[in-house]
């Protein structure tokens, strides 16, 4: 199948940033579901969400953009009984977790950085969780991922932004060495793309916390679940010394911050 023609994109990461990212993910894909416990009750929640859209979802194609293990795709699925969802992503050993479960599901080997695939044009539901920050310019491809619903279709979408991580940055500034991490999108920007092509049922900024074990213990979280790549560069081992003598106690908690959107075209 011959792929779509890419949007014309001015991205921030470096060429071969999309590579790195499938990368990682195939390198921590055995162990993702045992330790993506947040994406999994986001994709609980998101589930719960779409309750009653059966009877209000148009004919067309149903996907879970950068679905990798289908955490998202089963909790909606359990919802929406009736056609399952094509699970598209690039990264074939995440794929590959939820095939090993047994029961074969519609999958899609695609790199969401050179748009939708032809067959979701016009599609009766979009949904993607914990997937857009890892795109170039994720306020263009929320937008296109908008405009190319059916009328009447539905977009559901979770995405981690820019005020997650506030220890990190933190400790970054204090200690004078880059943060390393990814750049998360900002919410407002994604809530204002989503709000000008939506009826939006559902935008909620969502806020989590954890303990703080310490920034190694995060670092290592992180890379366990492939979930590492990022276009900054690396911290010389001098430099990680340093933020970690500066990170705080665990009197400070690990927040997170994550956009739920649910809107209808």
């Amino acid at each position: 199948m011959s792929r779509p023609d890419p949007a014309t994109l001015s991205s921030s990461a470096p060429a071969g940033f999309s590579a790195r990212v499938r990368d990682c993910f195939n390198r921590g894909a055995a162990g993702y579901e045992r330790g993506a416990r947040l994406q999994a009750g986001i994709a609980h929640r998101l589930g719960r969400l779409c309750r009653g859209l059966s009877t209000d979802l148009p004919a067309g194609a149903r996907a879970d953009l950068g679905a990798g293990s289908g955490l998202l795709s089963r909790a909606l699925e359990a919802e929406l009984t009736d056609a399952p969802l094509l699970r598209v992503d690039q990264c074939p050993d995440l794929l590959a977790q939820e095939r090993d479960l047994g029961s074969p599901v519609p999958q899609l080997l695609w790199d969401l950085n050179d748009g939708l695939p032809r067959q979701l044009r016009g599609a009766a539901l979009l949904a993607s969780s914990f997937s857009l920050q890892w795109l170039a310019n994720p306020e263009q491809r929320l937008a296109e991922w908008c405009e190319q619903l059916a009328p009447g279709g539905w977009l559901l979408l979770a995405v981690p932004t820019a005020g997650s991580f506030g220890i990190w940055q933190r400790a970054a500034r204090a200690a004078g060495v880059p943060f390393s991490g990814l750049a998360l999108p900002d919410a407002e920007g994604l809530a204002a793309v989503a709000g000008e092509r939506l009826r939006l049922r559902r935008l909620q900024q969502l806020r989590f916390s954890r303990p703080n074990r310490g920034g190694l213990a995060l670092l290592r979280q992180i890379k366990a679940i492939g979930a590492q790549a990022s276009p900054q560069r690396r911290l010389s081992p001098t430099e990680l010394r340093r933020l970690l003598r500066h990170w705080p106690g665990p009197e400070q908690a690990l927040n997170w911050e994550v956009l739920l959107v649910v809107g209808q075209r």
